[in-house]
């Protein structure tokens, strides 16, 4: 059995859209990229066509990936996170000891990963030292650079 992971209800519907999207337009483009490229002749010396053919196995891999996704997505239940402990739908405001500065992340599911708005993912180094932690506990958070000491300073909604 695959292992469920977690989403927020804006990240389901988001790999719902993106889902229905490849099924209709994208398959649509390439089947039309295949018949252009089936009128100029022969197959065996037709770059069109094969890059049209990795184009097409590529979209319906992209499909059979969401429908896993979207099989064993869990959807996190916005009444229930709470902000004692730090959990996926949490705002967590952080001070790195070392280099004396405040961060703010949102911890968010695997799916929902944006690190230019600071999303990170609950099984990211930094969200699995995070997670069921409380305000104001010190956190190590295993680094490719070494150990980075935290201190969660708030957790929000």
């Amino acid at each position: 059995m695959e292992k469920e992971f977690l989403v927020t209800q804006e990240g389901y519907e988001n790999l719902e859209k993106e889902l229905e999207e490849l099924k209709t337009v994208k398959r649509q483009e390439i089947a039309e990229r295949i018949k252009v490229a089936l009128g100029f002749g022969d197959l065996s010396e037709n770059s069109e066509y094969d890059e049209a053919k990795n184009a097409q196995a590529a979209n319906e891999n992209k499909i059979a990936e969401l429908e896993q996704k979207i099989r064993y997505a869990r959807i996190i239940d916005e009444s229930e996170i709470d902000t004692e402990t730090v959990q996926v739908g949490n705002i967590v405001k952080l001070h790195d000891i070392e280099f004396d500065e405040d961060l703010e992340y949102t911890i968010v599911g695997t799916t929902e990963v944006d690190l230019s708005q600071n999303k990170i993912s609950n099984e990211s180094p930094i969200g699995k030292a995070l997670m069921g932690k409380k305000k104001n506990q010190i956190v190590n958070v295993e680094a490719p650079s070494g150990v980075i000491k935290m201190k969660i300073l708030s957790i929000k909604k």
